[in-house]
C-alpha cells in the first residue's frame, strides 16, 4: 500500500464520484477504479457499494477513511518538518575548526561567504580535530578544519596548506644572540610539549622530529592549547615548537630561532561530508585552492 493509494481513496470517499475523484488527483477514471480495486483487495474488504447511480462508503470504509485520513495528515506533516529542516540547515553553516584556521583561513574564506551568502548564519566551533569528525558525522557541524584527515571514507576533504613549525626559545636564552642554532641545541633543554589527547597531530609531529633526530628534551609542561605554550615560554620555562601561524602572537621576551637543519610541517585539512553539493561549500574549497595551493607560509 503506498500514499497514493490513500488519496485516491480519500478523494473517491469525499466526493462520491469516481469522474470527480479522478479529476481531483490528475489521474482518468478507470485508472482510478483499478487502483481502488487493488486497494480493496489489498485491505480484504470491500470499501465503496458501487451502483449506477451513486457510490457509498461501507462500514468498513468508513472505519479505513478515518485512518487514512490521519495517514496522510502524519504523512502531510513529516513532508513540512523535513522540508522546515532541510531549509533551516540550508540558512545556516557550522563550522568546525582548530586555531590555525581561525587566523588563517577565515580571513579568506568570509568575505567571501559574505558577500555570495549574506542571508546565511554562521556559527563557528572551535574543536579538537576528533570532536570534530564526531560533530561532522552527526551533522553537527558542515566543514571541518583538522590537522589530520578521517579515512574512514564518510568524508570528501583537501590539504588547505603544509606550515613549519618555529622553534621559539625566552629572550634571554643563551642562543637567543645567535643568528642561526643547531637541533642539537635542543638536547636536554627544558621543554614544553602540546599536550597529545588535546593536540595529537602536532604532538605526533613533534615526538617523531625528536625520534628521527636521536634528541631526548626535559618535557616540564604538557599544554593543552597554544597560548600556554606561549606564555611558558616567555616566562622563561622552557623551550617549545609550535607552528609558525603563532609567531605574530609572541610577545617581546620570546625570539624565535633559525635553525641549521629543517624543522618539520604540520598540515592543515578541511573536510565535509560525501556527497556534500551545498553551494557555500562549494564556495570555501574554491577560494582554498585559490589561496593556498601554491602557498606555504
Amino acid at each position: 500500500m503506498e500514499l497514493r493509494h490513500l488519496r485516491y481513496f480519500v478523494a473517491v470517499a469525499e466526493e462520491l464520484n469516481f469522474t470527480k475523484a479522478a479529476a481531483r488527483v490528475c489521474t482518468v477514471q478507470p485508472s482510478l477504479s483499478q487502483q481502488i480495486k487493488d486497494l480493496e483487495s489489498e485491505v480484504g474488504a470491500q470499501l465503496f457499494i458501487r451502483s449506477n447511480r451513486k457510490v457509498e462508503l461501507t462500514d468498513a470504509g468508513h472505519a479505513f477513511l478515518k485512518q487514512a485520513l490521519l495517514c496522510l495528515e502524519y504523512a502531510d506533516k513529516a513532508i513540512q518538518d523535513a522540508r522546515y529542516i532541510a531549509h533551516a540547515n540550508q540558512a545556516q553553516l557550522n563550522i568546525g575548526f582548530v586555531p590555525v584556521a581561525e587566523m588563517k583561513v577565515f580571513p579568506y574564506i568570509m568575505p567571501n561567504i559574505r558577500s555570495q551568502f549574506p542571508e546565511l548564519n554562521i556559527h563557528f566551533h572551535s574543536m579538537t580535530d576528533a570532536a570534530q569528525f564526531q560533530a561532522l558525522k552527526k551533522g553537527e557541524i558542515d566543514i571541518a578544519f583538522t590537522r589530520y584527515v578521517d579515512e574512514s571514507n564518510a568524508f570528501e576533504w583537501m590539504k588547505v596548506f603544509d606550515e613549519p613549525l618555529a622553534l621559539i626559545v625566552p629572550k634571554d636564552a643563551a642562543v637567543a644572540q645567535q643568528s642561526r642554532v643547531s637541533i642539537q641545541a635542543l638536547q636536554q633543554q627544558d621543554f614544553i610539549i602540546s599536550d597529545q589527547n588535546a593536540s595529537p597531530q602536532l604532538h605526533k609531529v613533534i615526538q617523531d622530529f625528536l625520534k628521527q633526530s636521536k634528541l631526548k628534551v626535559n618535557v616540564v609542561q604538557h599544554s593543552t592549547n597554544i597560548l600556554l605554550n606561549v606564555n611558558l615560554v616567555g616566562m622563561g620555562v622552557g623551550w617549545s615548537l609550535v607552528p609558525a601561524y603563532v609567531i605574530p602572537l609572541l610577545g617581546d621576551k620570546i625570539v624565535v630561532k633559525n635553525t641549521v637543519e629543517a624543522l618539520p610541517m604540520i598540515s592543515l585539512y578541511v573536510s565535509y561530508r560525501k556527497g556534500q553539493d551545498r553551494a557555500v561549500i562549494q564556495l570555501i574549497t574554491q577560494v582554498l585552492k585559490q589561496q593556498f595551493y601554491s602557498e606555504f607560509f
